[in-house]
């Protein structure tokens, strides 16, 4: 795959790296829900409905976003996915209510499905392949920089200056902005041959022949249900185990999401040099090691210092996997990049099943489920090459 010969390699890569900022903004789902549903005093099932209207379409949009990125190209298929994340963005200012909400998250969710289809291969088009893993690791630290403040800046706006919706304006400009630098600074592909690379429903999911590439997904699936599942059980055991009030257990949480994100930092740094499978494989023991320290961790420094090995261990599994895929079949880097994001939503999965068993047994007992996919993580690694 060709690199861009007439933009600095530095300067090619800041685009690249402003629209992993972008990516991280669907993560403000989170904190929004909770003022939504206190400002038109929903139920909480009603109010569950603004995060499905985000993840739902990682299931829906991943494949034909694969198809789409033959049709126009990687650098046009990130410029959609940021005008639609623009629109977003600009519609809680139009109409604030619970079905424009709705609507404007839809549009969110559709978005960043795009965008993470679009820009890991637009990436692999201007990054050598032996720097790929080091890159995208890098753009995972940025996006969890950007998930990190995004509650910080919901707080701002809503303390400082009087109105929550305002960080949508703030992710308004910036995407605006990204959009220009993306056009500004990034070169544009060569066009394929369309006769011969033109994808289809059936070719894209023909390459689940591939072993390599379904143990590629099932990793995708079960990191993400881990992550979704460490964020809600956090809170929960600290409370268990500590009799903490909510206000205070939901600290356990920030610092998941700090240690990922300085596990992020240090992992773009190692895999510069190190074996990326070695280091999955290192990293995968680590958390499990963590995980069982907060199973079994009884005071609040024991299980802090679980959570943030967890956190330090998990960072780097998904930009490792995903870039794996890629470079196992470059020729085909828009097929596989949709079907490792559709992989995505299957971490939707770990949530529901760990809750069922919890209801059925204990609250720790359901845990196993996490400690599970860790394991299964961790063994399928070893089918990996380096």
């Amino acid at each position: 795959m060709p690199n861009n010969q007439q933009n600095k390699p530095s300067l090619v890569l800041i685009p690249i790296f402003l629209n992993f900022f972008i990516m991280g903004f669907v993560d403000i789902v989170g904190i929004a829900t909770n003022y939504v549903k206190k400002d038109f005093a929903l139920s909480d099932s009603t109010a569950s409905l603004i995060p499905m209207m985000v993840f739902v379409w990682f299931a829906i949009c991943a494949v034909p976003t694969g198809l789409l990125m033959d049709r126009i190209g990687r650098k046009y298929t990130v410029s959609v996915s940021l005008i639609i994340t623009a629109i977003a963005m600009g519609i809680p200012f139009v109409s604030y209510s619970y079905a424009g909400i709705l609507f404007a998250f839809a549009l969110l969710g559709i978005g960043n499905t795009v965008l993470q289809v679009s820009l890991n291969p637009l990436a692999a088009f201007v990054v050598p392949k032996e720097k790929l893993t080091s890159t995208l690791t890098m753009g995972q630290f940025i996006k969890a920089i950007s998930s990190f403040l995004g509650p910080i800046l919901v707080g701002v706006a809503a303390v400082q200056l009087g109105n929550w919706r305002l960080t949508f304006l703030f992710y308004g400009l910036a995407t605006v902005l990204s959009i220009i630098v993306l056009h500004t600074m990034h070169p544009n592909e060569p066009k394929a041959d369309t006769a011969v690379s033109s994808s289809s429903f059936r070719k894209i999911f023909a390459l689940l022949r591939d072993g390599f590439l379904i143990r590629c997904v099932v990793v995708i699936s079960l990191i993400v249900g881990i992550d979704v599942g460490l964020n809600t059980s956090i809170p929960q055991l600290l409370m268990n185990r500590l009799a903490m009030p909510l206000e205070d257990a939901a600290l356990g949480t920030s610092l998941y999401f700090a240690t990922r994100t300085v596990g992020t930092f240090v992992g773009a740094i190692l895999l510069v040099k190190l074996s990326a499978v070695k280091f999955l494989r290192g990293t995968i023991a680590l958390a499990v090691l963590g995980f069982i320290g907060m199973l079994f961790g009884s005071s609040l420094w024991a299980l802090l210092l679980s959570i943030a090995v967890v956190g330090l261990a998990c960072a780097n599994v998904f930009s490792i996997v995903f870039s794996l895929a890629m470079q196992h079949d470059m020729k085909h880097a828009n097929e596989i990049s949709a079907l490792m994001i559709m992989g995505v939503s299957g971490g939707a999965l770990v949530l529901p099943l760990q809750g069922l068993i919890t209801d059925l047994t204990s609250f720790t007992v359901g845990l196993l489920v996490i400690l599970i996919s860790m394991v299964i993580i961790g063994s399928i690694s070893y089918k990996f090459k380096y």
